[in-house]
């Protein structure tokens, strides 16, 4: 880890650094005609480094309360994840990282709330810091195994992008990660063909805090973090979106 940035991991974006974490994130989505959804777990799970530069992660599946009668409520898609980092130097050696993922996303989910097809989604995530000051930026495409799920939602390429601030190296401000984020989906193929939808997430993230400080060397800790996106493209599935992660690093 130490020959990485140290950089917080974002709200949204996926890192293109590696982490050991059990994460929980919560979402709630307004939509056009006001009616509110909530994405509690956010496919969020454990994350592993097993090996040099490998990373492994389980997502265990959201719970989508829909709030509506017209939808049910219900689990989604299970998903798992594996990542490579190709090069990396922490803040002192070049302050950048390169990283390769692959997302699988097996259809586990109830009453519509999932995929009916598997889905796979390679990654590309890169990322360059100058003194506390960092942007990350991924590139990805959901491609799915089925006929089904390729004529309802195509081929969408995923590219978000998120720039970092850490206030301060001590005191208070070494918590403090203030960010904006711009999550963009392009779709390709199925029932929004050529449509573009992106929010832009300004956000926090508080942390890390030790949970044993007293002890030289020691990792496990606590991360929190909350943001809102906001629908800034003409075609969007919901205006705006609260967000919430609570993580414990180790």
């Amino acid at each position: 880890m130490s020959r990485q940035p140290g950089w917080a991991v974002p709200l949204v974006t996926t890192t293109t650094g590696l982490i050991q974490v059990v994460r929980f994130d919560a979402m709630r989505q307004i939509a056009p005609a006001r009616t509110d959804t909530w994405n509690i777990d956010g496919s969020k799970g454990l994350n592993l480094v097993p090996w040099a530069r490998t990373e492994l992660v389980v997502d265990l599946p959201p719970y989508i309360e829909h709030n509506s009668a017209k939808a049910k409520d219900g689990a989604g898609d299970f998903s798992f994840l594996a990542k490579y980092r190709i090069a990396a130097a922490n803040e002192k050696q070049g302050n950048y990282s390169v990283s390769a993922w692959v997302l699988t996303t097996l259809p586990t989910g109830s009453y519509k709330n999932g995929s009916h097809d598997v889905t796979v989604q390679p990654n590309l995530g890169v990322g360059k810091g100058w003194g506390t000051f960092d942007v990350q930026t991924t590139l990805g495409a959901t491609l799915p195994m089925g006929n089904t799920t390729y004529k309802t939602a195509g081929r969408p390429i995923v590219w978000n992008t998120v720039a970092q601030y850490h206030v301060a190296r001590s005191g208070v401000g070494k918590y403090l990660w203030p960010e904006v984020e711009s999550n963009a989906t392009f779709y390709k193929g199925g029932s929004n063909d050529g449509r573009t939808q992106e929010f832009l997430t300004p956000g926090l993230m508080l942390g890390k805090a030790k949970l044993h400080p007293e002890l030289k060397g020691a990792r496990a800790g606590l991360v929190v973090g909350a943001g809102m996106q906001i629908a800034t493209s003409g075609f969007h599935s919901y205006n705006h979106a609260l967000v919430f992660t609570g993580r414990w690093c180790f």
